[in-house]
C-alpha cells in the first residue's frame, strides 16, 4: 500500500542511517522529549554491531583460541587433536550480533525513538521519502536532518573480480567451512585482520598487496614486523603485485593472474581494498548536500553540510573509519546543542588493529612528522624488554614514542605487541592532558604489566639537543 495522499510527517530531528554517532544522538534527543525518527535499511544499531567491529572481532577471537590450543604444548599443556567447527564459530558470531541488535532495538524503544525500516531518499530540503521494507511508503521531514549512512566495501573493477563473487568482510562472516585456500586482495586494516583470523582457523592464506608493503599507513619498521609475524604464522604475502585478471568463482575455485605471469589458485577470494561512502541514490542533490570527488559528504568542523539544517556523522562525512570516531561526532554535536564551541578540529583519534601482535597508534608517526617538517625525539623499546611480555612468552614487536624536539610534549605513539589496544589509552590520556612525557616516565606503573613498558620506553627519550 503506497502513501499517495502526500501526507508529510514532521519530526524535530530526523536521522538517515543509524550508525554509532547517529543512534547515540537520536536516543539522547528523544529522551529529552523531542520527536525523533531514525530511518534504517535493516542493520539496527549500525554496521559496527552487524557486520563490522563486533562480529569480526568475535571471529578473530575464535582464531586466537584455535591458535592457543594448537600451541598449548609451548606452555606445558598437553592437548588432544583440535578441530575447528566453523558452523559453531559462525553461530557464536551470529548470537553475539543478535544480542546486541536486541539491546539497540530496546534502547530505541525505551527512549521513544521511532525506528523506520526502509530505504530513504531525499526529495527536497530535509524531506525524505522512505520505501518501507513492508512495501508501503512514508514521507518524513525534520527541523534538522542527520545523514549517518556509513560506508561499504569497495570492489574494484579488476577484470573478472565481480564475476567471481568475492567475499568482503561481510560475506566472510557467513562461510560455513574453513576455506581451503583464501586469497586476500589488500594488505590494510581489514585484509590483515581477516587473513590472520582465517589462517588460525585452518585456511591456507595468501595476501596480495599492490603497494611495496602491508599496512602502508604505518612506518616501515611496523610494516616489516607485521609481515614477519604473518609469515611466521604461515601466511604468504606478495607485495608490489599487479593483478591482470581473476577467473572462477569464490567458494568453488578461483585463479588470480598476476602481471609477472604467476597464477595464484585458491578456493575463496576476499577483497579488502578500501571502502566507499553510501551516498549514491539517496537524493543528496535534492537536499542541496554536496560531496567531494570520492563521494564523501562535505562538512565543516561543526559537521554541517552545504544544506541548511542538514548535518553528516561518521564515515560518510569523512570522519576516520572507527566506531569511536563516529561516537566522538555525537559528542561534538550534542555539545554544540548545549552551547559549547566544540568542533572536530585538532582532535586525535587512536586506533587498534586486532592482529597478533596487536597494533595500536595515536598521533604522528615518523613518516608523518618528517612530511610535516616537525622535528622530534624518538625512543623505541623492544617488547622483549618488558617483563610481562616475557611471562606471557610473547615478546614480538616493540613500542615507539615521538616527543617534540623543543618541548616534552608527546606527539605520537605506536605499539606492536600483546594488548597494544589497551596500552595506547594510557598515552592518549597523557596527550589529552598535555602532560610532559616525563609524567609517564616517572609514574609508578603496576608491575608486572604491559603498560609498565611505558616507564622503560619513556626513559629512553633522548634529552633535548641530543
Amino acid at each position: 500500500m503506497q502513501n499517495i495522499d502526500g501526507h508529510v510527517e514532521m519530526f524535530d530531528f530526523l536521522f538517515l542511517g543509524g550508525g554509532k554517532g547517529g543512534k547515540s544522538l537520536a536516543i539522547e534527543l528523544a529522551k529529552s522529549g523531542k520527536r525523533v525518527a531514525v530511518i534504517e535499511r535493516g542493520m539496527i544499531g549500525g554496521s559496527c554491531i552487524n557486520v563490522a567491529c563486533i562480529p569480526t572481532k568475535a571471529l578473530i577471537r575464535s582464531g586466537r583460541i584455535a591458535h592457543a590450543v594448537m600451541h598449548a604444548n609451548d606452555f606445558g599443556i598437553e592437548t588432544g587433536p583440535a578441530r575447528v567447527d566453523m558452523h559453531y564459530v559462525r553461530a557464536r558470531v551470529k548470537g553475539i550480533v543478535e544480542e546486541l541488535i536486541d539491546v539497540n532495538r530496546n534502547g530505541f524503544e525505551a527512549a521513544g525513538v521511532e525506528l523506520v525500516l526502509g530505504n530513504g531518499k531525499f526529495e527536497g530540503p530535509r524531506r525524505i521519502n522512505v520505501q518501507l521494507n513492508n512495501g508501503a511508503s512514508r514521507v518524513l521531514e525534520g527541523e534538522r536532518v542527520y545523514i549517518n549512512t556509513g560506508t561499504q566495501a569497495d570492489v574494484p573493477a579488476l577484470p573478472g573480480l565481480r564475476e567471481a563473487a568475492p567475499l568482503t568482510h561481510v560475506e566472510a562472516l557467513q562461510v560455513e567451512q574453513v576455506p581451503e585456500h583464501l586469497i586476500v586482495i589488500g594488505g590494510g586494516y581489514i585484509g590483515l585482520e581477516m587473513a590472520q583470523a582465517f589462517r588460525r582457523l585452518g585456511a591456507k592464506v595468501t595476501v596480495l598487496q599492490r603497494e611495496s608493503r602491508v599496512a602502508v599507513r604505518e612506518d616501515e619498521d611496523v610494516s616489516s614486523a607485521i609481515a614477519a609475524a604473518f609469515m611466521a604464522d604461515g601466511i604468504e604475502i606478495r607485495t608490489n603485485v599487479a593483478i591482470e585478471s581473476i577467473s572462477g568463482r569464490s567458494g568453488d575455485a578461483v585463479q588470480v593472474l598476476l602481471g609477472d605471469g604467476v597464477r595464484i589458485r585458491g578456493s575463496h577470494i576476499l577483497v579488502a581494498t578500501g571502502r566507499v561512502p553510501n551516498t549514491r541514490n539517496i537524493g543528496l542533490d535534492m537536499a542541496g548536500v554536496e560531496t567531494d570527488a570520492r563521494g564523501f559528504i562535505k562538512v565543516d568542523e561543526r559537521l554541517r553540510t552545504t544544506a541548511l539544517g542538514v548535518f553528516a556523522i561518521g564515515e560518510v562525512a569523512g570522519t576516520p573509519m572507527f566506531t569511536h570516531a563516529s561516537f566522538d561526532d555525537y559528542r561534538v554535536l550534542i555539545a554544540q546543542m548545549k552551547g559549547s564551541d566544540k568542533t572536530t578540529r585538532e582532535r586525535v583519534i587512536p586506533y587498534a588493529m586486532f592482529i597478533e601482535p596487536e597494533l595500536s597508534r595515536i598521533g604522528l608517526n615518523e613518516r608523518e612528522a618528517a612530511a610535516q617538517g616537525i622535528p622530534v625525539r624518538i625512543a623505541r623499546l623492544p617488547m622483549s624488554a618488558v617483563p610481562r611480555a616475557r611471562t606471557n612468552s610473547d615478546t614480538r614487536g616493540f613500542m615507539k614514542v615521538l616527543v617534540a624536539a623543543d618541548s616534552d610534549q608527546i606527539l605520537g605513539f605506536a605499539m606492536l605487541g600483546s594488548e597494544a589496544g589497551e596500552v595506547v589509552s594510557t598515552v592518549q590520556i597523557a596527550m589529552l592532558g598535555k602532560l610532559p612525557y616525563t609524567v609517564i616516565r616517572d609514574a609508578p606503573l603496576a608491575h608486572p604489566t604491559l603498560a609498565e613498558g611505558l616507564n622503560l620506553l619513556f626513559a629512553e627519550v633522548p634529552a633535548r639537543g641530543n
